[in-house]
């Protein structure tokens, strides 16, 4: 059949000529008008064999999750599980519903749904890349940075094995970015190192980016932002190239942070409403929260501390359970607004719940809470709270 041939209304030759170059993938719907006129299954089309009736529900499902059809893969994935008869059968299809629930900023569900797929299965996550991908991210998403690595150092090694270069750059990737939220920047400089070495041709752009992403992000997290600015753009110009949406977003949120260490806050505010409107209205809430956690720093700095406290205590309860570590930031912004009209009570409070949130993360964020936290202590006459305050900020700093 020619390519007119082959087409239909909503899916015209050029469309076809794209597919087959690579270049866009159809719809589930669209694969199964194709498979229909071509007298095969959808299944067929996505992956060369017919299955059984619950791995193909499984298939169709992870096809619609990578279009992010989020809503029929969620019913597909429970159909699937709900007839799923074997282990393996189970195993993926709670895997698949922990991904749902990952891409629904529930990383708590995630994490519960996949550990059930892994004590359901004789197989090993690691041979499960997307599930083994979702359960790290989940975890360190929820400052759990031992198991993320743990999940990420068994998929880097299976891998390595099995001699599949491209999955383990992505997980070396990943492997270093847990260890950048953990401040090793040496071990994450050594990891996307060897990530380089195992891909350095690749042409996949979301790799590269990620690369650049990373390395941004350790310049940020050592204050080096003109450094950090460097790689951050690079990332993003990759990023801007591709229909990634959802990194891209991510992108103008680092660049964003990047702008206000830099003491630029509107071209902070820019970065924001760009990643803003790439989400969309129903794009993910973690995303826009991160983004909206961003225009509350920026507006502090252009003296719209009112606006910015009520934004940063909105995102604050969004980020509660999903990413503790910027919730603790968003408490420290309205704790710093509060500060600045003079409410010390409510201000201690709210440091004190900071605290509480970056503790799982040291880094400078906590050191400034410490700081503006004995600070605070000490003009209320509380000298020897404030000691024990600065006690904590010593061991969290260590040995000079």
């Amino acid at each position: 059949m020619s390519q007119r041939q082959l087409s239909f209304p909503g899916c015209s030759p050029a469309y076809i000529s794209r597919i087959e170059a690579g270049d866009r993938i159809p719809s589930l719907q669209l694969l199964r008008e194709m498979g229909r006129r071509l007298g095969v299954s959808e299944d067929y089309l996505a992956t060369g064999t017919e299955r059984g009736d619950e791995i193909a529900t499984v298939i169709q499902a992870e096809l619609a999750l990578r279009l992010d059809e989020v809503e029929a893969a969620t019913e597909l994935y429970e159909a699937a599980l709900e007839r799923g008869t074997t282990p393996e059968e189970r195993s993926r299809a709670l895997a698949g519903l922990g991904q749902v629930a990952f891409r629904r900023s529930d990383p708590r569900t995630a994490i519960a749904r996949i550990e059930e797929a892994r004590s359901t299965s004789r197989d090993r996550l690691a041979d499960q890349p997307a599930a083994a991908d979702t359960l790290g991210r989940a975890y360190a998403m929820i400052d759990q940075l031992d198991a993320a690595m743990a999940v990420f150092n068994e998929s880097l090694t299976m891998a390595e094995d099995r001699g599949d270069k491209v999955e383990a750059a992505r997980f070396a990737v990943l492997l270093a970015n847990a260890h950048i939220d953990a401040l090793n920047f040496t071990e994450a400089e050594r990891l996307l190192q060897h990530a380089l070495e195992m891909a350095p041709d690749s042409r996949d752009p979301i790799l590269r980016a990620r690369l650049y992403w990373s390395q941004s992000r350790i310049y940020t997290l050592q204050q080096k932002p003109e450094q950090a600015i460097r790689y951050a753009k690079r990332a993003l110009h990759i990023l801007e190239a591709t229909e990634h949406t959802e990194y891209t977003a991510r992108a103008y949120q680092l660049l964003a942070h990047i702008e206000l260490d830099r003491d630029r806050p509107q071209e902070a505010i820019e970065s924001v409403h760009r990643g803003l409107e790439l989400i969309g209205e129903e794009g993910n809430t973690l995303d826009r929260a991160l983004l909206v956690l961003e225009e509350a720093r920026a507006l502090v700095q252009v003296g719209e501390p009112e606006r910015a406290a009520s934004l940063a205590m909105e995102v604050a309860g969004l980020l509660e359970n999903t990413r503790p570590h910027d919730a603790g930031r968003g408490y420290m912004l309205v704790a710093d607004v509060y500060d600045q009209l003079g409410e010390r009570a409510k201000a201690l409070e709210l440091y004190e719940l900071a605290a509480q949130r970056l503790e799982a993360q040291p880094g400078r964020y906590l050191l400034d809470v410490y700081a503006k936290l004995a600070q605070l202590l000490e003009d209320e006459g509380k000298k020897d709270e404030a000691l024990e305050v600065l006690k904590r900020a010593v061991a969290v700093r260590g040995p000079s």
